[in-house]
């Protein structure tokens, strides 16, 4: 220990960390003024919640424990999100010691319980909540629903890859989860509290159904599924069967669903947000436009997306809705090339090799032999023309092996004629005007995704099951909506 100038050692306060202490609090003090804890109970405060009322049994006059608040269970999930928590016992806890927590909840703890029940048993309601903060954001200009830019991404599902299986062992755990059912329901183990077994008797339920499912869902994963062989190998997973495997963003394959949403291109507001089973997101344009008319009462004027939603179904159907369509569409003569590289054809003898004569409505091969016109496929927004060749002219041909090595009846060409809609749509994609609107796609559009898979940390899952995830999802959504209404209306406010 250091000397005093005076030789004497210096007196010290000690810490002593194993006593009591109590002392007056002001919880207002807690959180500075501009805390954004106080936007997100200000904001929540002027929404409509009939709806989360109405489901509430305690009343004044009867006996029963006092229910929370909706206005601050709503608040707790909202600040907890954007805090980047999505676990129920960790937003329990923080209620000890967090101030902008306890702030919330005037220093009382929440049960972990209670705030997972509210999470999930108010779907109705959420979405309307979700309504209603758009509505609010709107009047504020934060929406104009001009240029709506739509995009997908991949979260995890609350399963590991692990947990797929066959329908054999599916119906192996089914029969062993149905014995266990029977078994409690008999009242075999007295011995436990009768809190333990409710909890146990739930817990094989959940169990049971979960292993229903996944033999109804595995029915439908068979019927996605082309071949015999493909249709027996269907699996799906035991702890959350509506779950697939979906590709991530870093390559991988993992269990999945596929998030859409809409991003309104004036201030990055979400405007509707989907959750899907498929992979592939060229399905999911309509569903899209269809959930932001539902949320606002407007259908967007302009849609900008990549060339996932670009197909010719996707752009009829945004022209008979009467929604500008802005969107990357894949070169057809590369994507024609790769097919028939695959199949051994010489790039010399490759469909654009071969002369189109529009007179007579045939075509002629680099050999100088004639293909006629056999056959027309018409599909949505497009018309496949088929010629073929004599096959004795194939047969005798001595390029036969370059040009048609795998046919047995000689070469067939394709000429495919778009829909004037599809054509007018790929023209208008070529105008500088279109392409500098696209290039806008990917900040708005993409931004939303990161944001709540990096701040929130939703990259995987809470909850089990295609109508949980979805309500998380809506969570997650509406927390970056109201993220947004501080950051641009109410930071402002309190500046001024």
């Amino acid at each position: 220990m250091s000397m005093c100038p005076e030789g004497k050692s210096p007196r010290l306060k000690g810490i002593n960390r194993k006593q009591r202490i109590m002392r007056p609090m002001d919880i207002e003090e807690l959180v500075a003024e501009d805390h954004p804890v106080r936007a997100i109970w200000e904001l929540v405060g002027r929404m409509n919640l009939g709806e989360f009322y109405k489901e509430i049994e305690a009343v004044e006059g009867v006996a029963g424990r006092s229910a929370w608040d909706p206005q601050l269970m709503i608040s707790l999930w909202i600040y907890a999100y954007s805090d980047g928590v999505g676990s129920a016992r960790e937003v329990s806890r923080l209620c000890e010691y967090h101030p902008g927590y306890q702030w919330l909840t005037g220093m009382q703890r929440v049960n972990y319980h209670t705030l997972s029940d509210f999470r999930v048993q108010h779907g109705e309601a959420l979405r309307e909540l979700f309504i209603q903060v758009l509505g609010v954001l709107s009047s504020e200009d934060l929406i104009t629903l001009h240029r709506v830019m739509h995009d997908g991404t991949k979260i995890k599902a609350c399963a590991s890859a692990d947990t797929f299986r066959r329908e054999e062992r599916i119906k192996a755990h089914l029969e062993i989860a149905r014995e266990q059912v029977k078994v409690m329901e008999e009242g075999q183990e007295e011995e436990v509290g009768a809190r333990v077994v409710k909890a146990k008797q739930r817990a094989a339920r959940e169990k049971q159904q979960r292993l229903e499912l996944a033999l109804q869902e595995l029915e439908k994963v068979r019927a996605g599924k082309s071949g015999e062989e493909e249709k027996g190998e269907a699996r799906v997973s035991i702890s959350d069967p509506e779950a697939r495997i979906m590709k991530q963003g870093d390559g991988g394959f993992a269990p999945s669903y596929n998030v859409q949403i809409s991003t309104d291109a004036a201030a990055g507001i979400i405007v509707g947000v989907g959750i899907s089973q498929s992979a592939s997101d060229c399905v999911e344009l309509g569903g899209a436009v269809d959930r932001v008319e539902e949320n606002t009462e407007r259908t967007p004027d302009q849609m900008i997306v990549d060339g996932a939603y670009t197909t010719r179904e996707n752009i009829l159907d945004m022209h008979d809705r009467r929604v500008d369509l802005i969107g990357s569409m894949g070169n057809g003569v590369n994507q024609s090339g790769g097919q028939m590289d695959r199949r051994g054809v010489d790039p010399a003898f490759h469909s654009e090799a071969f002369t189109y004569d529009p007179c007579c409505n045939t075509y002629t091969c680099p050999a100088g032999k004639v293909l006629k016109y056999g056959s027309k496929e018409t599909l949505i927004g497009r018309t496949k023309h088929k010629y073929h060749a004599n096959p004795a002219d194939c047969q005798s041909c001595p390029f036969k092996n370059k040009c048609c090595p795998t046919a047995a009846r000689g070469r067939t060409i394709v000429r495919s004629e778009d829909h004037p809609i599809v054509t007018a749509f790929i023209q208008k994609m070529q105008t500088e005007e279109a392409k500098k609107l696209y290039k806008q796609r990917a900040p708005v559009a993409e931004f939303p995704n990161a944001w709540i898979k990096s701040k929130i940390g939703l990259r995987q899952f809470h909850l089990r099951g295609l109508q949980k995830a979805e309500l998380e999802a809506l969570w997650a959504c509406l927390t970056h909506n109201i993220q947004q209404w501080i950051r641009l209306s109410w930071r402002v406010r309190m500046a001024n």
